[in-house]
């Protein structure tokens, strides 16, 4: 009973540090899709490659 009311351990911080971990996580991984899926088409960067080669 007496262990029940009493708190041995304050949760509230580890708690908030680890949704902070989890939404930098989450921001960090829908900047990397972003960046991923934003690229040039194929055919953009073969037009690249055959002028390049010109040189």
């Amino acid at each position: 009973m007496i262990t029940q009311t009493l708190a041995l351990y304050n949760w509230n911080n580890g708690v908030v540090m680890i949704a902070i971990f989890a939404f930098v996580c989450i921001a960090l991984v829908a900047i990397l899709l972003k960046f991923v899926m934003s690229g040039k088409p194929k055919e953009e960067l073969q037009d690249q490659d055959d002028t390049t080669s010109d040189l």
